[in-house]
């Protein structure tokens, strides 16, 4: 008797894909791959860039392990998941220099950090080694979408605020500068990354108390 095929988008998968962006955030909720968002969020390109090219590595990272998660032993695994991950870093790396070289020199050794970044060795280890490639696939693409949107938050509040532009126009109008309005000369220093990832943390938490108490 054959069992019925899980759908693709089921309900347990979604969870895989949505959990990631609020309630299990990478950054907010289980404190991993800060320093990138310390490191590159002054700029809001750069960040949609590291964004991006860390949804690529994790989500095929993920599949690549899953499939392989049978044939490699226990003793070497994690020496198997860095030769992953370092495959596809260099790829992102040289797609970015080749058609981004700009970005791909304002975000410097960060490109290469990914291969370290705990976030992805994590899933890894906690996910893809012990699942289908489908599942793994969508826990990628969510952990990595999940990290990016803390970046791209980040990058977004310290680009306005410490120098007045988005993806490098401007957009706070020349009257106000006229009028005396300054930039925020702090928000482009790293200390300042710290802190709105706390707000963020801080206002995130805060509505889970809410939901919490209300229910």
């Amino acid at each position: 008797m054959s069992s019925e095929k899980e759908p693709l988008f089921s309900t347990k998968n979604l969870k895989l894909l949505t959990e990631p962006l609020g309630q299990s955030n990478p950054i907010t909720v289980q404190v991993l791959g800060v320093c990138s968002a310390l490191a590159v969020t002054v700029k809001l390109k750069p960040s949609i860039v590291l964004a991006l090219s860390v949804v690529v590595v994790m989500a095929v990272s993920n599949v690549a392990i899953s499939l392989l998660r049978k044939m490699v032993p226990p003793r070497i695994r994690i020496i198997v998941q860095l030769v992953v991950i370092a495959t596809m870093v260099i790829l992102v790396d040289q797609v970015l220099k080749a058609y981004a070289y700009d970005v791909s020199k304002q975000l410097s050794v960060f490109v290469g950090l990914i291969i370290t970044n705990c976030i992805i060795m994590g899933r890894l280890e906690a996910f893809a080694l012990a699942n289908k490639p489908w599942p793994s696939f969508l826990d990628g693409l969510g952990n990595a979408a999940g990290y990016g949107v803390i970046l791209i938050i980040v990058a977004f509040f310290r680009e306005l605020l410490g120098s007045g532009t988005l993806l490098e126009y401007q957009v706070i109008p020349q009257a106000f500068y006229d009028a005396g309005y300054e930039n925020n000369g702090m928000m482009i220093l790293p200390p300042m990354a710290l802190i709105v990832v706390g707000i963020i943390i801080w206002i995130q938490r805060s509505r889970r108390k809410d939901l919490i108490e209300n229910n």
